[in-house]
């Protein structure tokens, strides 16, 4: 069994103490996921900056939000399905576009379809994604820069994603009405 301690500012390791204290300034309190991820402050710095390089980028809140969850759906990632689910409709997401990334379904809006399909085959595929796709991703109105945000994204919830399936690291309770299940 995978013992990982979730750890808080008090015991966490001294070099992720700065990182816990800056996220929950943010949050108001630490996600477990940031607890787990304290026992390495490397892994935990790392991730804190790739979220806020990808804050930085030219996809609004609300493609940032359904690139998320769109990966960490793809990626298998309850937790964090769940939380970017929240997330999601904190930043005013339509209800029916969130239900719609975590069943896997298509989107109406044509270019937010795209975005989701797109960063669906990015993780699924690996990032051999087709000619055609990147195309059609363009098409729709992005940019090339937006692949790449794709994949700073794409990495930067991977980090998470992979922690809460190797910890198992338990939902928070403010997650719980989002839980979410891989259909079988």
């Amino acid at each position: 069994m995978n013992e990982f301690k979730v750890y808080d500012i008090t015991n966490a390791p001294s070099d992720s103490r700065v990182d816990l204290e800056k996220i929950k300034l943010n949050h108001g309190n630490i996600p477990n996921v940031y607890g787990v991820m304290a026992e390495s402050p490397s892994l935990l710095k790392g991730h804190v900056a790739l979220k806020e390089l990808f804050e930085k980028t030219s996809l609004n809140k609300q493609e940032r939000k359904i690139v998320l969850l769109t990966a960490s759906r793809e990626n298998e990632s309850s937790y964090c399905t769940a939380v970017y689910s929240g997330a999601a409709e904190k930043h005013n997401v339509p209800a029916e576009v969130i239900e719609a990334v975590r069943t896997g379904a298509s989107l109406k809006d044509k270019k937010l379809e795209a975005l989701r399909s797109f960063t669906a085959e990015i993780v699924t595929e690996r990032g051999q994604v087709d000619e055609t796709d990147v195309k059609s991703f363009l098409a729709a109105g992005y940019t090339r820069a937006n692949i790449l945000e794709i994949v700073l994204a794409v990495g930067m919830v991977t980090l998470t994603n992979y922690t809460n399936l190797i910890a198992k690291t338990p939902l928070d309770a403010q997650f719980e009405p989002k839980v979410w299940k891989k259909a079988s």
